[in-house]
């Protein structure tokens, strides 16, 4: 045997191996770029790709959440102090001792129910987000309810009140206005209505 036939042998049995991992390559190729194009479509679709200038502009004209600075209080009451509407914290109450205090009055806001829809209009089963206060109410479990046909009636949401504060959220499929409140069923004190359109 001559030295080209036993290079051709030997490169015979080198080439399927080359054309093998060259097969693998272009495969792994293809479906990196099929997997990459599906990604591509779907963050479109999603809303998660974008150009960064409408962002920024987008950005730009929403309106900014202020949140007042944290005051400690030595009231018995939430542990934060909500801003008036000058922007100022109210005053913190007296710094008595319990027993030697006088008995006190109920502010005007004891006993009602705060409520808030952070969404005003949502698509068919989006999150809808319920939050409020409801001062005095501490350990009471408010019952979500929807105005159907001029009548009240619970939806199957309930909510704990801790820290005098309570925020879930309710998902519906009933298109149009949605008018939604919660009541402590325990004292019959019912919250304001909060209105959402469903589209």
């Amino acid at each position: 045997m001559t030295d080209d036939e036993e290079h051709e042998r030997g490169g015979g049995t080198l080439r399927p191996v080359v054309s093998g991992l060259l097969a693998l390559a272009a495969v792994a190729l293809t479906v990196g770029l099929v997997l990459g194009g599906v990604a591509l479509v779907g963050s479109e679709m999603l809303g998660l790709a974008g150009d960064d200038s409408s962002a920024a502009g987008d950005a730009s004209n929403q309106e900014s959440l202020y949140l007042p600075p944290f005051h400690k209080t030595t009231d018995n009451g939430p542990a934060i102090t909500l801003a008036t509407e000058d922007g100022q914290p109210t005053a913190p109450q007296s710094t008595q001792p319990e027993q030697s205090r006088p008995s006190r009055s109920k502010s005007p806001d004891t006993g009602r129910i705060s409520l808030q829809a952070v969404e005003t209009s949502v698509g068919n089963f989006e999150h809808i987000d319920l939050t409020g206060v409801y001062p005095g109410g501490e350990g009471a479990v408010l019952q979500v309810q929807r105005l159907e046909g001029g009548v009240w009636t619970d939806f199957e949401a309930t909510i704990p009140v801790s820290n005098e504060t309570f925020s879930t959220y309710i998902q519906t499929g009933v298109s149009g206005l949605n008018r939604f409140r919660v009541i402590d069923n325990a004292t019959g004190v019912a919250s304001n209505e909060v209105r959402v359109q469903v589209e």
